[in-house]
């Protein structure tokens, strides 16, 4: 069995805010003096194909999509356990949308050739789009199940438990498949301090959109025009009067104008 697992690099959610700023651009945040993390909800992706990958004989590569890919950071993926990364790595890769980066993750995957099953994230932690993993399954032609929190192999199937707003169900699906995984299946196992040095000096793949033979602009769909940090305005009025039963009917007949206190 092969298990490809699409990771995302993103500004690390648990950073504080002061890092965080609006390029001159207005169309692009950085995160200055916080290094890059992998998307937690891709770790729980990378975690239900590692312990597939427990259970049973399979090989699991990890495929991130980027520019300036850090690959210290990506490097946990094999620390972790995953056999192969690769890094479609090149400027074509910015700035795309949901639809696009489906497009390019679609076409990295046909290039690496026979895959029983594409895991993913349920939302990237940045953007929480939901939009790669369903765009992946739409342009290969095959079956996608979002929002699983167990994942169990057999020969020629899957069986997933997927989550519901009321509950639950469990589907089986022949395949090849497409899964989006949440948080409930369980966080990236504990790797330790030698597996990440180690992982320093493992080999990777990196590949370029002309290496895939697409444009990734022709596949966008949407354009970001802007972005910015929201203003909270707070107006105070200061209620004035001789003593406080004047301040009192004042602040009274104040809230019965605005419309806060009505009138029986």
């Amino acid at each position: 069995m092969n298990i490809i697992v699409c990771i995302k690099q993103v500004p690390d959610p648990e950073a504080p805010s002061s890092v965080y700023q609006v390029d001159p651009d207005g169309r692009h945040i950085t995160c200055r003096g916080a290094p890059p993390v992998i998307s937690t909800y891709d770790e729980n992706a990378l975690e239900a194909a590692l312990r597939i990958k427990d259970s049973q004989k399979c090989g699991v590569t990890a495929l991130s999509l980027g520019h300036k890919l850090s690959k210290a950071v990506l490097r946990k993926t094999l620390a972790a356990g995953a056999d192969e990364l690769v890094l479609l790595d090149d400027s074509a890769f910015a700035d795309l949308d949901g639809f696009a980066t489906a497009a390019s993750l679609a076409a990295a995957i046909s290039k690496l050739g026979q895959c029983d099953l594409v895991l993913t994230g349920i939302q990237a932690a940045d953007t929480n789009a939901g939009v790669a993993g369903i765009g992946i399954a739409e342009l290969l032609g095959i079956p996608c199940i979002t929002n699983a929190r167990a994942i169990k192999v057999k020969e020629s199937s899957v069986i997933i438990e997927q989550a519901l707003p009321d509950g639950r169900q469990c589907l089986e699906v022949t395949l090849p498949v497409v899964i989006t995984v949440n948080k409930s299946l369980g966080d990236l196992r504990s790797i330790p301090a030698a597996a990440l040095m180690a992982a320093q000096k493992k080999p990777l793949t990196q590949w370029t959109a002309a290496d895939l033979g697409i444009n990734p602009a022709e596949h966008i769909k949407t354009r970001l025009l802007g972005v910015y940090i929201p203003r909270r305005e707070s107006i105070v009025e200061m209620i004035s009067g001789v003593n406080d039963s004047e301040k009192g009917t004042k602040l009274a007949e104040k809230l019965f104008d605005t419309g806060i206190l009505i009138k029986s």
